[in-house]
């Protein structure tokens, strides 16, 4: 990680705005502006120095420079695309056009802003950052508590989950033993089961939990 004296270190285990750029000036007044606003940061020079720190993957935003020497802005974004690491990005440029953003914000770039930019119009862009980083990391603990839930159901249980899921209207007993071609009475007995191992405490609870999912 590339900092002078004029650049504090954050905790770059919390959520955190990384700053991507070659120019030490840049990294400097950028990471004052959010540190006075109340935001961790934490700078580095290059794609490649920034990815030794980020490795698996962080909470936070990244702000990135789109003319890097070697692994560029872009060539960056496409890295961690294609390693399933989910960060909101910022690009800024001294010297990027349409063709650029384009390209950027096709890939899921949140914004692109031209330098020089006012340091509030940054800020904005890095709550907004951090607010869709936040929400994709509770999207994903609901996952992961809901694949959880759902791993512990045997084969015939997951058969009564689903087609409850797919098909609410055909919840009761009656109508999934005929579609499965099991009776009510095993069908209570499966669908207990689910219940109590999603922590749900009626159907129409298991069908407002899942099927959104």
């Amino acid at each position: 990680m590339s900092l002078s004296k004029a650049e504090p270190e954050a905790d770059i285990d919390s959520q955190t705005v990384f700053v991507v750029d070659d120019d030490p000036e840049v990294r400097f007044s950028v990471g004052r502006s959010l540190l006075k606003r109340g935001f961790k940061v934490a700078s580095f020079a290059s794609a490649e120095e920034f990815l030794e720190h980020f490795g698996s993957g962080k909470p936070g935003c990244l702000i990135l420079d789109y003319g890097l020497p070697g692994m560029n802005g872009l060539d960056l974004q496409s890295h961690l695309i294609d390693e399933k690491l989910s960060i909101p990005i910022i690009f800024v440029t001294g010297h990027g056009g349409i063709p650029e953003s384009v390209k950027a914000t096709k890939a899921g770039a949140i914004d692109f802003l031209e330098k020089p930019y006012r340091p509030s119009d940054l800020a904005e862009r890095v709550k907004t950052a951090l607010e869709i980083n936040r929400i994709e990391l509770k999207t994903r603990e609901l996952k992961g508590a809901i694949d959880a839930s759902l791993s512990d159901l045997t084969q015939r249980e997951r058969e009564v989950f689903d087609l409850i899921i797919a098909r609410p209207e055909l919840s009761s007993s009656k109508g999934v033993a005929l579609e499965l071609g099991i009776s009510p009475r095993t069908v209570d007995k499966h669908r207990a089961q689910v219940l109590l191992k999603t922590g749900c405490r009626t159907v129409a609870e298991l069908i407002g939990r899942y099927s959104a999912t």
